[in-house]
């Protein structure tokens, strides 16, 4: 929501400035992003008069001129076709900056004569889009003085975030009655503001309109006036600068004051022109299929669930979010219907998001403009159409009724203490409330005012007396502590969740947040999603994402794009499955692993084992005991075949899945080159419950560990870590530890068969082994090998 300083002032009587009127808004919620001053960089452009104007000699199209700007003549040389000797525009000296492009002026020769500065036109200094000529002034402008003071462009303009909860501050208006409740200032009476002598309706000699609404959900109030004998030209200049300022293109009175009052009082409207109709016009639901062309341009087709205003012949207007190009006005515009109607917020937001239609219009009406305002709104603009545009104004059609119910809230003072936390006397709670528009009878029933829909109990009144208040007096409490620092309250998954985290950061792997919605195309790439939302922020972010891989791909894919060499992304969050979600841990690794250099030349790719060696390590950061996990096969149809596998606590339990992505999944995501990712599924992590027992203090073994090789032939397709853990699994009592060091196949081994060789390492506890008790072992091991059909090499 943006406005100037001065447009703010028309509805509030303060001597605040910008930055007084910034700390106002953030102490009482309202957060300002930005304070804009179009003068500051336009500081350096003054007035000057041309004293002479000569062709230039190289230059058909171009004249040296004589500029005096306040010091000695100054020569430049221009382009612009009403540069004269005489004239009054505006210069820029050199070192000024061109606001339009950025371009530092300096002395330079052009065409072999030099210049020292620029004479300026609109355009080049972003005050409208007329790029012609050079600025003309009136011949009282004063030699000199910097062109943005005489100009009155000295006015900051402020950004606010308005929360979606806000509505009533979607306007100046609303802005303002914040600012004046928080004792900023006072706010101005509205027929004032528009220096109306009230805010009656317009009394019309004329027919009222022929409108009617036959769709109360989506159109419940549908008011309308016409005005004849219109003149459509240009508004005032005040309303263009008011307009501009806020960066919005001043396009003709009419447009132009529907705009005008959409911004200043939150208040949409629309204008027909009335020789484009064709019969009465309505309210309704649209046909499945039926087209309008909008004011964009576009021609949008439509369904039964969405309101439209139309004729007898067509649909001219997609109801409360934008107007239709073959009813809108133009120059030639002699008669007109001014529509007021009130929209239902979810209906609009709906539609909205079915057409991926986004307008100032939609973003009031789905937050719920006043339901109340319909017949002041409609005096206003009626008021200005007949002010600046002249003709004469009918009687008004008030088809249906908007819902105004007034809504009566139980409130106890002391619950702002309980709630809030801050101590208000009641008087002081009652005399917030009132600057606020509420209604409060003595036995404390509210009742909220019509704009303000957001206010539905009694936490939200808390909410408005806290923020008057100012959200920077709650004090900060510390909750009360039975004893002793408090105790931690993370349970067992969250502590597992952190360790990843942790872990994953520390291996240089950079975490990413996405969104928890795909679009139907990411989502079928990993066997289609489960989920749909029925009201998604947009069509293609609609599908609750069924695994974290594709917005990690699609991160991966952007940072390639943008010329980054190496990739290394990770995320925790939830994917959706058709019974519950599952916490999972996932991460892509993608481009170089190590970067080309002087033995090999080229650089080094990821490949399987390095995507296993993170899914190894982030295990073991959550607590379980990798060198006992099966690996299989079958990860899943998005992984390659033959360079991925899954880790599993036992045939059933999966806890990862890993390897390099399938080349046509790769090349739906357009990554090239080898991709490898994994997935951890946090949820399949038993968690150890407490048992209150603390871990007996780590001994050192007192004698000195012994190693033994062994090696065993066994059939090619058996998996050496199966091998690993058979053998380590055989005696736990000895056996500590087990390396798979050497694997062979080729001259000596039968086709079909390979070599593993190992190294056991077993640790004595009382004494040292014998003979005897290695002989033992060693059976047990060979035993242990033989269950997988491996045969002591010999």
């Amino acid at each position: 929501m943006k406005f100037s300083l001065s447009w703010l002032k028309e509805h509030l009587d303060t001597e605040a400035d910008a930055q007084g009127v910034a700390d106002v808004l953030n102490r009482i919620g309202h957060e300002v992003e930005s304070i804009d001053n179009p003068a500051e960089k336009l500081s350096a452009f003054r007035i000057a008069r041309v004293l002479t104007a000569a062709p230039h000699p190289q230059a058909d199209k171009l004249q040296v001129l004589s500029v005096e700007a306040g010091g000695e003549p100054l020569q430049v040389v221009c382009g612009a076709p009403n540069a004269r000797a005489g004239m009054l525009g505006v210069f820029g000296p050199a070192g000024a900056v061109v606001p339009a492009n950025g371009m530092v002026l300096k002395v330079a020769a052009i065409r072999g004569v030099e210049s020292n500065g620029m004479m300026c036109s609109i355009a080049e200094l972003e005050l409208g889009d007329d790029h012609d000529g050079i600025i003309e002034l009136p011949d009282d402008a004063p030699v000199g003085q910097v062109y943005a003071k005489w100009a009155g462009l000295d006015d900051p303009v402020i950004d606010v975030s308005i929360t979606p909860n806000r509505q009533d501050c979607m306007g100046v208006r609303g802005i303002a009655r914040d600012l004046a409740a928080a004792g900023l200032g006072k706010l101005r009476p509205l027929h004032e503001v528009y220096r109306f002598d009230s805010l009656a309706p317009v009394a019309g000699d004329g027919p009222a309109p022929d409108v009617a609404t036959q769709d109360p959900e989506g159109c419940p109030a549908f008011y309308a006036q016409a005005v004849s004998g219109v003149v459509n030209g240009p508004a005032p200049q005040w309303m263009r600068d008011r307009l501009h300022a806020i960066g919005q293109k001043p396009i003709s009175a009419l447009v132009d004051i529907t705009n005008f009052v959409s911004i200043d009082l939150g208040r949409p409207l629309h204008v027909y022109d009335r020789a484009k109709l064709s019969g009465s016009l309505v309210a309704r639901k649209a046909t499945d299929g039926e087209e309008v062309l909008a004011l964009n341009g576009k021609t949008y087709t439509l369904d039964s669930s969405m309101t439209v205003i139309a004729d007898d012949s067509m649909v001219h207007d997609i109801g409360g979010i934008m107007g239709g190009e073959h009813s809108g006005v133009s120059e030639g515009t002699s008669d007109v219907l001014i529509e007021c109607a009130f929209f239902t917020p979810e209906h609009i937001a709906r539609t909205g998001q079915k057409l991926t239609l986004t307008s100032d219009a939609r973003q009031r009406f789905e937050r719920g403009v006043d339901p109340a305002f319909l017949d002041d709104g409609l005096a206003i603009a009626t008021n200005l159409v007949i002010a600046i545009c002249g003709g004469q104004a009918s009687a008004i059609t008030r088809a249906g009724s908007p819902p105004v119910a007034p809504r009566n809230i139980s409130y106890d003072p002391q619950h702002c203490l309980r709630l809030g936390g801050v101590s208000v006397a009641p008087d002081n709670q009652r005399n917030i409330l009132e600057r606020l528009g509420f209604l409060v009878t003595p036995d404390w029933h509210v009742t909220p005012p019509s704009w303000r829909r957001d206010v539905e109990g009694s936490a939200d009144i808390v909410e408005e007396v806290v923020r008057m208040v100012g959200l920077d007096n709650v004090p900060s409490t510390p909750l009360p502590r039975d004893e002793g620092v408090a105790k931690p309250t993370a349970t067992p998954m969250q502590k597992i969740e952190r360790k990843v985290r942790r872990t994953a950061a520390a291996r240089g792997l950079n975490e990413a947040i996405n969104w928890s919605f795909l679009p139907e195309k990411e989502a079928a790439a990993f066997g289609g999603g489960h989920w749909s939302l029925a009201n998604p922020i947009s069509e293609d972010m609609k599908v609750m994402r069924p695994s974290l891989l594709p917005g990690l791909l699609s991160a991966a894919q952007r940072n390639m794009n943008r010329g980054a060499s190496s990739v290394g992304l990770f995320e925790i969050g939830r994917r959706y499955l058709p019974d519950s979600e599952k916490l999972t841990a996932a991460f892509v690794l993608s481009g170089d692993k190590a970067q080309r250099d002087w033995a090999s030349g080229k650089a080094t790719k990821f490949d399987a084992f390095d995507a296993k060696a993170e899914v190894q390590a982030l295990l073991s950061a959550a607590g379980v005991a990798v060198d006992t996990l099966m690996v299989m096969g079958d990860a899943g149809a998005h992984y390659h075949p033959g360079q991925s596998a899954t880790l599993r606590m036992g045939p059933k339990n999966i806890l990862a899945a890993f390897g390099a992505l399938h080349p046509v999944t790769a090349k739906a995501f357009d990554l090239d080159g080898p991709v490898m990712a994994a997935e951890i599924f946090l949820d399949a992590i038993p968690v150890k419950k407490p048992t209150g027992f603390m871990r007996t203090a780590f001994t050192p073994p007192a004698l000195q560990a012994v190693t033994r090789d062994f090696a065993f032939l066994v059939a090619a397709d058996v998996a050496s870590g199966d091998l690993v853990r058979a053998i380590k699994g055989c005696d736990k009592d000895n056996i500590v530890a087990v390396r798979l060091f050497d694997l062979f196949a080729g001259q000596g081994v039968a086709e079909g068969q390979k070599s593993l060789a190992v190294e056991v390492t077993l640790q004595p506890l009382d004494k040292s082994y014998g003979d005897e008790d290695l002989k033992a072992i060693s059976d047990r091991v060979i035993a242990a090998a033989a269950k997988l059909g491996g045969v002591l090499r010999g």
